[in-house]
Formats: structure tokens, C-alpha cells, sequence
């Protein structure tokens, strides 16, 4: 539930203007805890996308890219209508460079993100942000071999775009369990239900996308814990605020390991695992410890997403 535990708008300003985007492979994660008020807004400098199931605003000379993302999102809202019964209500804003700091105080051009407005944002143009994860000559040569056909660019280089483009249903997730009044129990939970919703969609939907979607989460768990001071969901639960502001590389790898677990859910159940963690989240409205909340994703959704809280620690030392 990443976005109501959030910086103050200065305290983001500050911090990005004192981070090397270049060099880091994990501030999008950061900035994926910030959830900014907003008020209503006046769209009418914005084109209209016509013909779409989505309620869709876009720079000029984009409508092209704002039809693909705005299909994808209405797709996947259809499907998961048809799988859980509910259907978000989003207006989704599809950003050239110049307009981004118009419509969002989100500071990084091309960080998708989710308001309270019920407003997606996501970038229309290719950025410096999402190119500045992957350097083909850091890369060792094997995993160049891997990295370029998943995410090398027409003109020979490599941008996480396609991972980017991806994570606008990951903010489409939070739409599902905040106004689905879901009680999602931990903040990790609320990450790992939104990763579990995009990871289901594509796998069922889009499986040609899948390898953009797994090949950096798992870049990055393989890498190891070494560098990081907090790797227990205790830690995360107790100290959330200060490893986002203090340790945002350490934040990366927290969400990288729940990008992983619902690749893990989805494969040990399919989509089947979603529907009964959507209906038990929804109906069990108490708060849980730790020994009541692992008995019941046991018992009511899958042995997959209760060895999340389970096996953590011993997970992390395969």
C-alpha cells in the first residue's frame, strides 16, 4: 500500500536533485512510494483520445502511443471485471516531456504513478530515466546476450521502456484494492497484490511480454542481499518511511523480490490464486498477526503467497 506512506513533495524535490539517476538502477521504486493529492484538474489543454473504453487524455502527437497504453488498461480492466466482478473507475494522462510538470508533482519525466484523483500518468516518449537502468558495456557478455533482446531499442541501445510500460498495471492494481476497499493487511501485501494482478494479466493475456516483465526483478535478486542494511519484511513493516528515504536502492530490492514471489504465486496456481486473494482480502476486514495472516493465505488462497511471509528469510539464502 506504498502510496499512502509518502514523502512531502519538497523532500522528493530534494532528494532527486542529490541522486545520481544515471548511476542507479532502483529509484523508480523509490518513487513509487510518493502518492500525491491532487485537485480536480482541467484537462482541456490535453487532446482527447476518441473511441476508448478509457477516459484518456494525451500530448500532441501521441495518439498513437495513448491508444496502446489505454488498450492495455482497458483490457485489463475488462478481464479482471470479468474475474472478480469489480471494474476501477481511471483516467489515464499520457505526458510528452513538456507537459509532465503541468499535470503531476512527480518530479522523474517518466515515472508512471497513481493519484488520488484515480488518475494513471505514464510517460508518452522514450527518457533518459528509463535508459539510465541498463549500460551494455557494465553488463557481463552473457547477460548482454539477455538484456538486448528484451530491451535493446531500434536504434542499438537498451531502455527499460518495455519493463515501464508494464508497471502502468501495476498502478492500475492499486486503483482495484483501494477502491475495492480491500484490507490488505501489510504494506507489503499491498505491493505484492499489484504485482500479482500485473504479473496475472500478462501471463494470461500478453505472455509475449513476460520476459520484459521478469528479467530485471531477477537481475536484481540474483545479485544478493550484501549491499543491503534491511531484508526482513519486519523491517519494511516497522521502518517503511525510513529505508524509502534513507536506503531507496534497498527499497528496489524489496520490490524486485515481490516481482519475483508473483511470478512464483501465478505459476504454482494461475489466475485462480487472484480471484481468492481478492475475495479474501475483501472479507477479512480485522487485522491479523503475523501466525493468523500466514494460516490464512494458507488456507483461503494458496501455500504460493503464504510462504511469502513463511520462507522469506529462507528464500533469500537460495
Amino acid at each position: 500500500m506504498s502510496f499512502l506512506y509518502y514523502f512531502r513533495s519538497h523532500m522528493m524535490l530534494n532528494f532527486v536533485l542529490n541522486f545520481n539517476i544515471m548511476k542507479s538502477h532502483f529509484l523508480f521504486y523509490s518513487l513509487m512510494l510518493f502518492f500525491f493529492t491532487s485537485h480536480a484538474q482541467n484537462y482541456d489543454k490535453l487532446n482527447t483520445l476518441q473511441g476508448s473504453g478509457v477516459t484518456t487524455f494525451l500530448s500532441n502527437g501521441h495518439e498513437q502511443r495513448a491508444k496502446q497504453i489505454a488498450t492495455r488498461i482497458e483490457n485489463a480492466m475488462d478481464w479482471y471485471n470479468d474475474l472478480i466482478g469489480f471494474k476501477p473507475v481511471v483516467t489515464l494522462l499520457v505526458l510528452s516531456k513538456a507537459d509532465w510538470n503541468n499535470y503531476t508533482k512527480m518530479p522523474v519525466y517518466g515515472m508512471p504513478h497513481y493519484n488520488n484523483d484515480s488518475v494513471l500518468i505514464v510517460a508518452a516518449e522514450d527518457n533518459e530515466f528509463w535508459r539510465s537502468f541498463l549500460s551494455m558495456k557494465d553488463l557481463p557478455g552473457e547477460m548482454q546476450k539477455q538484456v538486448k533482446p528484451v530491451y535493446g531499442m531500434p536504434d542499438s541501445s537498451v531502455s527499460m521502456q518495455a519493463f515501464f510500460d508494464l508497471l502502468a498495471i501495476h498502478e492500475l492494481g492499486h486503483a482495484f484494492h483501494m477502491q475495492g476497499k480491500l484490507q490488505v493487511q501489510r504494506k507489503w501485501m499491498g505491493e505484492l497484490f499489484c504485482n500479482i494482478l500485473l504479473h496475472t494479466y500478462i501471463a494470461e493475456k500478453e505472455p509475449g511480454q513476460l520476459p520484459a516483465l521478469t528479467l530485471f526483478p531477477k537481475m536484481v535478486v540474483n545479485g544478493g542481499t550484501q549491499n543491503y542494511k534491511h531484508t526482513s519484511l519486519q523491517d519494511l513493516e516497522e521502518k517503511y518511511n525510513e529505508i524509502a528515504q534513507q536506503h531507496p536502492k534497498n527499497y528496489g530490492w524489496y520490490q524486485c523480490r515481490w516481482h519475483a514471489a508473483a511470478k512464483a504465486i501465478y505459476d504454482a496456481g494461475g489466475k485462480t490464486i487472484f480471484q481468492r486473494l481478492w475475495t479474501t482480502l475483501k472479507t477479512q476486514q480485522v487485522m491479523l498477526n503475523d501466525e493468523l495472516l500466514a494460516e490464512l493465505l494458507q488456507n483461503k488462497v494458496g501455500k504460493a503467497v503464504a510462504d511469502v511471509l513463511l520462507r522469506w528469510e529462507t528464500d533469500m539464502s537460495k
